[in-house]
């Protein structure tokens, strides 16, 4: 099975791990069913036919959510599959793909589609990249994309060059950190915005914290949070 379920309507999958600038990087998709039925999916993942089927089962993709600029690589092969969904994300990401038929941007406030299952924050404030957040209100789950990478030992050491991994402590970007790397956080030139974002985000009170890339949090997200954005409460 791809898809791995979390909680009441809502499940996780693996995908394949990609070349990012000569850095292995392993991918991850969240799936919410809506109260209509409908799929709402974050960061689609490389679309098999074996994750089609489950997808088919459990209904059909409405909303395809690029949370950033970077997680959009398989957006085109999930709206191929499934022409009527609705493309969503920031405008960062709407500019860069400008052949794909998006909404209109994501910022602070969900849209009304989405049916109230979601509170969101945007970040930006950094002339590198911004990104928006989500959390899932009736599991608890904190949905991030670059915000926090957590990658474990295990990972690193299968994957990453001995050098890669000196770099990975030393950003930060390691378990027991999960900091967002170390080029994003020294590019944020005006915090304002993503503070606010970040204290959106802690009032919400998020008892699992998914990201993109690492271990995930099933327990004291509060306390994890805290940590992994302290160079941002900090400043």
């Amino acid at each position: 099975m791809a898809l791995e379920q979390l909680d009441a309507d809502i499940w996780l999958a693996e995908g394949p791990i990609v070349d990012f600038y000569g850095f292995a990087y392993p991918t991850r998709m969240v799936v919410v069913r809506l109260p209509d039925g409908g799929l709402w999916v974050w960061s689609p993942i490389s679309l098999s036919d074996d994750l089609k089927a489950e997808i088919e089962a459990l209904g059909t993709p409405r909303h395809l959510v690029s949370p950033n600029k970077i997680h959009h690589l398989f957006l085109s092969e999930w709206h191929e599959a499934w022409p009527e969904a609705t493309l969503w994300g920031p405008a960062s990401t709407i500019e860069k793909r400008k052949d794909l038929p998006f909404a209109a941007p994501l910022t602070d406030t969900p849209p009304d589609a989405w049916q109230g299952v979601f509170e969101q924050a945007w970040f930006h404030g950094s002339f590198f990249m911004d990104e928006v957040t989500f959390v899932h209100r009736p599991s608890g789950t904190l949905i991030l994309a670059d915000l926090s990478e957590n990658f474990g030992d295990g990972f690193l050491q299968r994957h990453w060059k001995a050098w890669q991994r000196a770099g990975a402590r030393v950003w930060g970007i390691v378990e027991g950190k999960g900091y967002a790397p170390l080029e994003w956080r020294l590019s944020w030139w005006k915090r304002g915005p993503a503070k606010a974002a970040l204290t959106r985000i802690l009032d919400a009170k998020p008892t699992r914290v998914i990201m993109a890339h690492g271990e995930r949090i099933e327990d004291n997200a509060d306390a994890f949070l805290r940590k992994a954005f302290g160079w941002l409460l900090k400043s």
